[in-house]
C-alpha cells in the first residue's frame, strides 16, 4: 500500500468483542503509524444477542457497511468464536464491486466468510491475527504483524510457505464444515494450511477424512498442517499424533503432505494470503 493514510473497517460476523480490545488494538496502531493508520469499529462489534455480536442482521449489516463503502481500505473482522456462517447468505448478495477492491483478514470461525467471499471470486483475503489476539499473552505481537500487513504488506508478516507457493488456509473445523456448501472454497493448484485448537484428536481425524475425501479438495497442491494446539486428552488415548493424523489422510487421498504450517490459534500465527 501507499503512504497515504489507511482506513481499517472492524466488525465482528460472530461472536461479541469486548471495548477493551478495541481500545488497545487502537493504541497500539497509533502508537506505531500516529495518523497514518484510522481503525473504525462498528459500534455493532460490542453488541449481545446471546451467544452473538448481535442479531444476523445487525452483524451482516455491520459487515456489508464496510465492504461496499470506498473510504475503507480494508475490513478486518474483530473475533471469532461462532457466528460467520449464519450472516455469510445475507452479506454475499448485497456486495457490491467496492466491495471487490478490500482486503480481508481473519482467522479462526471467520473462515466461513473468508471461504465464501474466495468462492464468489474476491481476490484480496487472508488468514491471519485479529483485534482479539492481543488479549493473549505476548499478543501485541499478533496484532502488531496484521497491522504491517494490512498497512504495508509487510513480507516478514507472511508464512514463509505461503510467499512460494498458490495458498489457502483454514481452521481444520471450519473448513470441514463448509464442504459442500455453497461457500466451499476454491483449493485446487493451491497449498491448502489448516490449524486446530480444541478439538480432540479423533474428532481432527474425522474432519480431515471428511475434507480430504472431498474431490475438489484432492485437487489441491498439497497440504501443510498448522499447530494444532490445546487437544484435550481423552479417556483412551487416539494413538496418533496430529500429524500422524494429516499424514494418513494426505496418504488416503492422494494430496501431497508438504509438512509443517506456521500458522495457528497463538501469537505466532502467521499470515497467508489467499492465491
Amino acid at each position: 500500500m501507499s503512504a497515504d493514510k489507511v482506513r481499517i473497517g472492524v466488525a465482528a460476523p460472530g461472536s461479541r468483542m469486548e471495548f477493551d480490545i478495541a481500545e488497545a488494538t487502537a493504541a497500539l496502531a497509533a502508537a506505531i503509524y500516529g495518523d497514518r493508520v484510522e481503525i473504525v469499529f462498528r459500534p455493532q462489534c460490542y453488541e449481545s444477542w446471546g451467544h452473538f455480536a448481535g442479531t444476523d442482521e445487525s452483524r451482516a449489516a455491520a459487515f456489508v457497511e464496510i465492504a461496499n463503502d470506498p473510504a475503507f481500505d480494508a475490513l478486518w473482522i474483530g473475533r471469532g468464536g461462532y457466528g460467520a456462517c449464519r450472516v455469510a447468505p445475507l452479506v454475499l448478495p448485497r456486495l457490491t464491486p467496492a466491495a471487490q477492491a478490500k482486503t480481508y483478514l481473519g482467522y479462526s470461525d471467520a473462515g466461513a466468510l473468508l471461504g465464501a467471499l474466495q468462492r464468489a471470486g474476491f481476490q484480496h483475503i487472508a488468514h491471519g491475527p485479529m483485534p482479539t489476539d492481543i488479549r493473549r499473552t505476548g499478543g501485541a505481537a499478533a496484532v502488531k504483524r496484521a497491522l504491517g500487513w494490512l498497512v504495508d504488506r509487510t513480507p516478514e508478516a507472511v508464512e514463509p510457505h505461503a510467499r512460494a507457493a498458490p495458498s489457502v488456509a483454514f481452521n481444520v473445523t471450519i473448513l470441514s464444515n463448509l464442504i459442500g456448501t455453497p461457500h466451499q472454497p476454491d483449493v485446487a493448484g493451491r497449498v491448502l494450511m489448516l490449524e486446530e485448537v480444541s478439538e480432540y484428536a479423533y474428532r481432527i481425524d474425522r474432519s480431515l477424512c471428511h475434507i480430504t475425501s472431498n474431490a475438489e479438495v484432492r485437487r489441491a497442491a498439497g497440504l501443510r498442517l498448522g499447530r494444532c494446539s490445546d487437544i484435550p486428552k481423552n479417556d483412551v488415548d487416539f494413538g496418533q499424533t496430529e500429524e500422524e493424523i494429516a499424514r494418513h489422510w494426505c496418504a488416503i487421498s492422494g494430496i501431497p503432505y508438504l509438512g509443517r504450517a506456521d500458522i495457528g490459534h497463538d501469537i505466532d500465527n502467521k499470515i497467508v494470503p489467499f492465491s
